[in-house]
């Protein structure tokens, strides 16, 4: 009955309706841009507000009885693509990506251009053309958003929401335009204009949200992170590399350290200089990224000794250091024109038993890297934590005794064990 009544009326309270959606716009776009001032290192708050503030003015032009002026009749859906535009380079930048000009006005120059063409925007043709345009925006605008990796509750939310707002309001009402019956075909106006509002007050709290989200993580990532290599600092190593290994110890599976120490580094600050120094810290940050794989585990453990934990045996983690390795030697070799000839030593060790205090796989590693060092540097020293082997041979006895399996291994297993004193 609501909506029944509202058909009747939609002309007296459409321009109030307009009105409050331009006052809402304006205002959360100067909140945006306010915002920003205060935030000068997001930028995209600058684009989002700018956004707010050409929606509102398309809003504005187009539903204004009687311009003082005389504008084109295509200036409205040009500014509306402009902002479209605008949001998602906004969500970019945000992101951290460059800004792409063409694809800010790409939307508003094919809209003018078809405006050219007689008739072509005329008959409803405007919306239809208008509805190929924005699902165009808004699926990039959803792309860049779930680009991003480092999500929380918040930043999937916006990646759903955002987009579904962009396109719900300007899809639904051309829906209702389209299948209404001529006597109510002027509904779609008043539905339009309050989902205008719904839009410019849901985006701009999802916006928040998501710069928010971005503060949270910054500090998150400051305060476990090594400020000069961009590693897990000695802390955050700790912690996540126990939770690493409760995991594999849940799986039954091996765990191995890594310990890593550059060969000769103080002789290297004091030939070429602490920045030069620094510059290799980098550079090996760098190189064990690249040379490890996504579930494996690097921190600075101080100085110039790095450490890694890795999910796997004594195979993976002399695979992972020789690779590492030769790669430091080979990436070290000349540093910004300087021949330095940088090279790292290492300590590996492995332990079935994931149980193990993360302290006693490092002190294992840690004597596996003063034996590297002691045996002439730049080279890989591992070893197996005492029950490794033992282990490995009741798992394979275990495999051959199928298909008694995990049975089979259970009863190896406890013959194996020693007797307890009394």
């Amino acid at each position: 009955m609501l909506l029944a009544g509202g058909l009747q009326s939609s002309s007296l309270d459409l321009p109030t309706l307009s009105l409050v959606a331009v006052c809402i716009a304006g205002l959360l776009g100067l909140f945006l841009i306010i915002d920003w001032m205060q935030q000068r290192n997001v930028r995209a708050l600058a684009w989002w507000g700018s956004a707010y503030l050409i929606g509102a003015s398309a809003m504005a032009i187009g539903t204004m009885p009687a311009p003082f002026i005389k504008l084109p009749a295509a200036l409205p859906g040009a500014l509306t693509f402009l902002a479209c535009g605008m949001v998602w380079n906004g969500v970019r930048l945000f992101q951290g990506r460059r800004v792409l000009p063409f694809a800010t006005f790409i939307g508003a120059v094919l809209w003018l251009g078809l405006a050219q063409i007689p008739g072509m925007l005329e008959g409803g043709n405007g919306e239809v053309v208008g509805a190929l345009i924005v699902p165009v925006y808004t699926f990039f605008i959803a792309m860049e958003l779930w680009r991003e990796r480092r999500r929380t509750r918040y930043s999937r939310a916006a990646a759903i929401v955002v987009p579904c707002l962009h396109a719900g309001i300007f899809l639904v009402p051309l829906a209702m335009r389209l299948f209404l019956p001529d006597g109510h075909s002027g509904a779609w106006l008043t539905v339009f204009t309050l989902e205008t509002i719904l839009y410019a007050v849901g985006t701009a709290f999802i916006v928040m949200l998501m710069v928010k989200d971005h503060h949270v993580h910054v500090y998150r990532t400051a305060a476990s992170t090594d400020h000069l290599t961009g590693v897990l600092n000695r802390r955050a190593f700790i912690e996540t590399a126990q939770t690493l290994c409760k995991r594999q110890a849940k799986r039954g599976e091996p765990v191995a350290v890594l310990m890593f120490d550059l060969d000769h580094f103080k002789s290297i600050n004091d030939r070429f200089g602490h920045s030069a120094g620094d510059e290799v810290l980098r550079l090996f940050a760098r190189v064990t990224r690249a040379s490890t794989r996504l579930n494996d585990i690097i921190g600075r453990f101080g100085g110039e000794e790095f450490i890694a934990i890795v999910p796997g045996g004594i195979e993976v983690a002399q695979k992972i250091a020789e690779r590492v390795r030769a790669a430091f030697e080979n990436a070290g070799a000349v540093i910004e024109s300087q021949p330095i000839g940088a090279t790292v030593s290492i300590g590996a060790t492995a332990s079935y038993d994931a149980t193990m205090a993360i302290e006693s796989l490092i002190a294992k590693a840690d004597a596996a890297l003063y034996r590297a060092k002691h045996n002439g540097r730049n080279r890989v020293v591992a070893t197996e934590s005492e029950d490794a082997s033992e282990r490995a041979r009741l798992i394979a006895a275990a495999r051959r005794t199928r298909p008694f399996g995990m049975a089979a291994f259970a009863r190896i297993s406890q013959r194996n064990k020693p007797a307890r004193s009394a």
